[in-house]
């Protein structure tokens, strides 16, 4: 009844099926965005300085699209056809790319700008695209002086395969090329094929081949190999060199095993993050569990169902993290237990069309906890629908798995569902990373870093009061708030000119708005780190548990917005050297004693880059859609921030009461302040107070200065505040007031200051 055009080019072939063989249009694809390379041109045709512009999309090499414009100046007739205005070539590249970066997503930005006298042109008049030069990627950098010794030539090289440049100078900085921390992990994985060891403080400290080439090492961990031998029957101590069990402990935890000792293939200590999610685990009391991550799909038929879980079996039979279960109960310390063989378990669920929702009924039937004791830590739970369709729950722990490692997964049941399973590479073994962890840097190390950071540090960050972090997160409500284009474009920009990450700058942001919703200028809260920068050979392509929290210090009170740009990006860098530290040690090197935590809110900066994970499903797996996806956390506020290269995205988790809407505001409001203070300073202005900085917009300002206070003719000789004020004078210990809940007594001189705390919150609003 309706055709539609999608401008696909395809053919039947002669099994009746469609095949794509190309667009009609110009589309293509950058960084998984698609992009018309004609709308690029347009707005480059708008700069004063372009008299004609071509824009083109050039594959020079394999698998690596990037965008190129080719530009011919306005020129001066009275200089002689000089470009106008005097400017060089290298200036009006630079200027065309800032101009574009300014009104255009990131994806559609070229990655170069070539300057031409003339477009060449074929015999009919058309633009003849084969004429046309093949870019010097090099040139945006720079002059790119050229290495001098071996290692320098090392690691121009590595620097230029990373990067996809042809060539990379000496002196050109990684990050100012278009390198970010998920390419410093590839960068850190090249050298150390070619001996050359180096830390990530030194990379992000100094970022350019001359200076990694003076500091880097070719330091190796050797990780004891697993002398447990196939076929063995019984266990000894001896065989486990990456862990210290008794004789009886190792009994303890062969019993834990179905198939006993010749079903256990390796057993090792927790990593870092591990430790916190099992004590997590712990405090939930067989209650629901925070970190059990479930996602809801619905599939077109059972027979893709059965494909799908028997492929996901065979990614469960790869890699020995989703064969692990964990034991703690009689040991002196816990240990994760790899199985020889797992099987996934897949249980099926009867819908109930008077109950509700089926997504819903098929959560409320799996449960919110998982027993760590079983392997694997993944199952899955099917339902059928009334119209055939099939729902199916995937549930993994975050003890087996984080963001990064969830993609591996979807990238290789991809793979095996599409017959090329053969072709996937080599499992690696999580036992390396931890043994890497633990060879690497000491606690001690670590101790002495956070005391020097924290140990001044003797009351908790809490943004509303906040302070239990041991919630299983089932109370908690989502805000998105996706940024719109030009505020991302000067987000970047001012990034860019300031020479550090977008999420440096997010997390100078967040620290200001902490600052207010805890009223404090001192503020400290979590940051979680990828994990995989100094974790060994491999760690791009091995799924587990990575990642890591820990906190980041903001001194609000005392630093310009340039200032803390400086501090915070110097403060994330050092924190790279203790990544996987874990975060109990840098609670105990703070001045803060009990249980009482150190922070309860973090910022999770997610470089998607078009590969977010959840998203993929819907255009990966055939016949399938996601319904449902949710990741919990036991902190009560939470910023996450998905940077999928074209556009960034900010979203808020809050536990009940706090609004997450109103606090995606503040975070919205506070960047633009931000953003307006980084682009006068960096225009030579003078540096704003970080502190300075409003929070609220005009609408919200407006609810609080008229609204929540007129206090016009408020207070009059003989008033309740006066009366107040004599008896707190007075009798500062005499009850005040008496909370229903536990018969908790105020005095006056406690409630005088929890008054003058919630004034300063108030003033900290603007």
């Amino acid at each position: 009844e309706r055709m539609y055009r999608t401008g696909d080019i395809v053919r039947w072939n002669t099994d009746g099926q469609i095949e794509y063989l190309g667009r009609a249009d110009e589309q293509v694809k950058i960084r998984g965005i698609r992009v018309e390379p004609g709308e690029v041109q347009s707005v480059l045709a708008g700069h004063e300085q372009v008299a004609h512009v071509a824009v083109l999309a050039r594959e020079d090499t394999p698998g690596d699209t990037r965008l190129v414009a080719y530009v011919i100046p306005t020129v001066d007739a009275s200089t002689g056809g000089a470009p106008a205005g005097g400017a060089s070539v290298g200036e009006i590249a630079s200027r065309v790319t800032e101009f574009a970066a300014e009104r255009l997503p990131a994806a559609m930005v070229p990655s170069a700008v070539v300057v031409l006298d003339e477009l060449p042109l074929g015999v009919n008049g058309k633009l003849d695209r084969k004429a046309l030069p093949a870019p010097d990627f090099t040139a945006v950098a720079g002059e790119g002086r050229g290495p001098v010794t071996v290692r320098e030539e090392i690691l121009c090289a590595a620097f230029a395969e990373v990067l996809g440049l042809d060539h990379v100078g000496v002196d050109d900085d990684f990050f100012r090329l278009g390198g970010h921390s998920l390419l410093a992990v590839r960068l850190i994985e090249t050298l150390r094929t070619h001996g050359v060891t180096i830390s990530l403080k030194t990379l992000f400290d100094a970022p350019t081949p001359h200076a990694v080439a003076r500091s880097a090492g070719a330091e190796r961990i050797e990780v004891p190999d697993n002398l447990i031998p196939v076929g063995a029957t019984a266990l000894t101590p001896a065989m486990l060199p990456l862990v210290d069990l008794t004789e009886d402990e190792l009994a303890t935890v062969v019993a834990t095993v179905d198939g006993g000792a010749a079903n256990i293939a390796d057993i090792y200590p927790l990593a870092p993050l591990q430790e916190g999610l099992l004590f997590h685990h712990l405090l939930a009391d067989g209650g629901d569990d925070a970190y059990v991550m479930p996602a809801v799909f619905e599939f077109d038929t059972r027979d893709r169902v059965t494909a799908f879980a028997a492929a996901l079996q065979q990614v469960v039979d790869r890699h020995d993290i989703y064969r692990t279960s964990f034991a703690w109960e009689g040991l002196r310390e816990p240990v994760q237990v790899v199985r020889r063989h797992a099987t996934l378990p897949v249980t099926e669920i009867t819908l109930h069309a008077d109950d509700g929702d089926p997504t819903e009924q098929l959560l409320t039937a799996a449960g919110g906890t998982m027993d760590l004791g079983r392997a694997p830590l993944l199952d899955l739970h099917l339902a059928a629908t009334s119209d055939s369709r099939v729902l199916v729950l995937l549930r993994m722990h975050h003890l087996v798995r984080d963001h990064t490692a969830l993609q591996i997964v979807l990238d290789e049941v991809e793979a095996i569902l599409a017959g090329h399973g053969d072709t996937l590479p080599t499992p690696l073994p999580f036992r390396t990373f931890v043994a890497q962890v633990r060879a690497t840097a000491a606690r001690t190390d670590h101790t002495r870093y956070f005391t020097d950071l924290l140990g001044d540090i003797t009351e908790p960050t809490a943004p509303y009061g906040m302070a239990d972090v041991r919630g299983d997160g089932s109370d908690a409500r989502l805000a998105l708030l996706p940024l719109e284009d030009g505020l991302t474009a000067r987000l970047r920009t001012a990034a860019r000119r300031a020479g550090v990450s977008t999420a440096t700058v997010l997390h100078v942001a967040w620290a200001r708005v902490l600052a207010t919703l805890s009223g404090r200028d001192d503020v400290v809260f979590g940051t979680v780190l990828l994990g995989r920068m100094n974790a060994g050979s491999g760690a791009d392509r091995v799924p587990g548990p990575f990642m890591n929290m820990l906190p980041v210090r903001m001194r609000t009170g005392e630093l310009g917005a340039l200032q803390a740009l400086s501090a915070t990006r110097g403060q994330l860098a050092a924190l790279l050297e203790h990544e996987h530290a874990p975060l109990a040690v840098a609670q105990r090197a703070s001045g803060i004693t009990g249980d009482t935590p150190l922070f309860t809110s973090f910022l999770n900066y997610r470089h998607n880059a078009g590969q977010d994970a959840e998203a993929n499903w819907n255009a990966t797996l055939d016949g399938t859609r996601l319904l449902f996806a949710r990741e919990m956390s036991n902190y009560p506020l939470a910023l996450l921030v998905d940077d999928n290269g074209d556009r960034i995205s900010l979203s808020v988790d809050a536990a009940e009461p706090i609004d997450p809407t109103a606090v995606t505001t503040l975070t919205r409001t506070t960047v633009e302040q931000l953003l307006d203070a980084l682009e006068t300073t960096l225009d030579g202005g003078t540096d704003m107070p970080l502190r300075m900085l409003r929070v609220l917009d005009e609408g919200e300002r407006g609810r609080v200065l008229v609204e929540w206070n007129d206090t016009a003719g408020f207070r009059v000789p003989g008033s309740l505040v006066d009366l107040f004020e004599a008896q707190v004078a007075r009798s500062p210990e005499a009850a005040a007031l008496v909370w229903d809940e536990g018969d908790e007594v105020v005095p006056f001189g406690e409630l005088d200051r929890r008054a003058n705390r919630l004034a300063r919150y108030l003033v900290g609003l603007g």
